[in-house]
């Protein structure tokens, strides 16, 4: 699905103890100082990623046929619940129920956690810290080709039972490659592991591209 845009953002610099430019994203040469794993001095630079949030929010509740809810019970939808206060809660629903739909959680550190389909959630970033050296955008070029595969139907989740435990798995195809992985999830309920899998085994293979908008 094309015709996305991503929101002009206006570049903001950071500075050290020194009132040197902080370069986020080419920081280290090799392996960065050890206690720089414990330490985030400008969570703010991840701000722009509601600005993204907020307009991806928007594209889809004008090109898909979608509901939209907003409000602080969406935020259950997670599988686990936000480690900072919450901003922002979007649920994007299409009205086919082959798709999958996206949950966007806006949080006060500021980031972006996303539940996609009935198993997982995504983090942006990941890890903020010194050391992980992200940017605010790479960590929106992740969260736009997720959303947008999602919405293109490329993306597969899998739900089996090894040997009495629950592993589940996540795939995404994007133009220029995939992306997947896997895990044990520890804690689920008979009752959730049956409302996923009975979900999942409506959906042939991947969940399916989402509808556009009547005239779109």
């Amino acid at each position: 699905m094309s015709g996305y845009v991503r929101p002009a953002v206006e570049a903001v610099v950071f500075r050290d103890g020194d009132g040197r430019v902080i370069e986020y994203g080419s920081r280290w040469e090799g392996s960065p100082p050890e206690d720089t794993y414990s330490m985030s001095a400008h969570p703010e630079r991840f701000a722009p990623l509601h600005t993204v949030a907020d307009a991806l929010i928007d594209y889809l509740r004008d090109i898909c046929d979608v509901s939209v809810e907003e409000g602080d019970d969406v935020v259950a939808d997670l599988i686990r619940p936000p480690s900072h206060d919450v901003v922002r809660a979007v649920r994007v629903r299409p009205r086919d129920p082959a798709c999958a739909s996206v949950t966007v959680v806006m949080t006060a550190y500021p980031g972006i956690y996303l539940h996609a389909g009935v198993l997982h959630d995504f983090h942006y970033p990941v890890c903020g810290c010194d050391a992980c050296d992200s940017t605010w955008q790479h960590e929106a070029d992740r969260l736009e080709e997720q959303v947008l595969a999602v919405v293109a139907g490329n993306y597969r989740e899998t739900l089996e039972r090894r040997e009495g435990e629950t592993w589940v798995g996540f795939a995404f195809t994007y133009p220029d490659g995939a992306s997947s992985g896997g895990s044990r999830e520890e804690g689920m309920s008979p009752e959730s592991y049956a409302v996923a899998d009975a979900a999942l085994r409506a959906v042939t293979a991947e969940w399916a591209a989402w509808p556009r908008r009547q005239g779109r």
